[in-house]
């Protein structure tokens, strides 16, 4: 069975995943960011982490055959394919503060902080996703830049879940800046289960 879900731009979407299911992430526009986070089905204790993730794969870059683990450092998912292969294991979920900080337009802004603790119906005072299609340069000198993605219109990237899952998944919202293009649109979520 194959289950899709548009999340339209500058909101959010829970998603149950159930293990051996692949999850396509596509950018159905190009240029746009997807805030990805994940629990483990039942245990909000147990959540994606990026940090685990550059620890136990060594990197901080995603590259196709990397698995994707928990905070506990257990398997979460496995990159099966993509498109683009350029992705922020860095930056926390955009949220008030970072736009007050930046852009000093926090009051009322949309960001994926509340975004994903809405669609798990949580109160998370920080999320650190994987954000998928962004763009972090690293320089040589130990700077980071933000830059434009490299995400064309259909682009994807295809995990497997390792475990049941519970998926809090937002269109980033930041219009301000490179991240996003410099504006915002929507994204596709394709859920294709096991025969069970």
């Amino acid at each position: 069975m194959i289950k899709e879900y548009t999340i339209p731009a500058c909101s959010g979407m829970k998603i149950d995943v159930k293990q051996n299911d692949t999850i396509t992430v596509i950018d159905l526009e190009g240029g746009q960011v997807v805030d990805f986070f994940a629990e483990a089905k039942g245990n909000p204790g147990e959540f994606l982490s990026p940090r685990v993730t550059i620890d136990c794969n060594e990197s901080l870059k995603l590259r196709t055959g990397d698995t994707i683990y928990t905070n506990l450092y257990r398997p979460m998912m496995e990159v099966v394919s993509d498109d683009v292969g350029e992705h922020d294991l860095l930056h926390p979920c955009c949220r008030p503060e970072m736009y007050a900080f930046f852009y000093h337009n926090g009051t009322g802004h949309p960001n994926c902080l509340d975004n994903i603790n809405t669609a798990l119906g949580e109160r998370r005072p920080l999320i650190t996703p994987i954000n998928l299609f962004m763009y972090t340069k690293l320089h040589e000198d130990g700077r980071i830049s933000v830059e434009k993605p490299l995400s064309k219109a259909g682009d994807r990237i295809v995990l497997k879940a390792k475990m049941d899952l519970s998926l809090g998944v937002a269109a980033c919202s930041v219009s301000e800046s490179l991240c996003n293009s410099g504006s915002c649109s929507p994204i596709k979520i394709v859920i294709e289960e096991l025969h069970r």
